[in-house]
């Protein structure tokens, strides 16, 4: 990316009264040639990053929804748990 004084240098080089008209229109056409190639750069990143925004929203949601049947694993498990607990102290509370 041209650096700040090049582009005011070319830009006041296009209101300079020594110009002819063939010289600004083409420092005009090479400056709308960059402003094209930088706006097809832009697009190029938008489309790339609209892509990867709604890949990372599909994997949001696919670990979201198996996190929530990772939790409710858990909370069979937990009662699953705790169901022998009990009964290994009624054994022992028998026995």
């Amino acid at each position: 990316m041209p650096n700040a004084d090049a582009l005011t240098a070319s830009r006041s080089a296009l209101y300079s009264d020594g110009m002819s008209t063939d010289q600004t229109r083409e420092l005009l056409e090479q400056e709308l040639k960059r402003l094209e190639g930088r706006i097809g750069e832009l697009a190029t990143t938008c489309h790339k990053l609209r892509d990867e925004n709604t890949s990372l929203r599909e994997r949001l949601d696919s670990l979201t929804t198996e996190r929530a049947g990772l939790l409710a694993k858990n909370e069979q498990v937990k009662t699953r748990v705790e169901a022998m607990i009990s009964r290994l102290k009624a054994l022992e509370e028998s026995a």
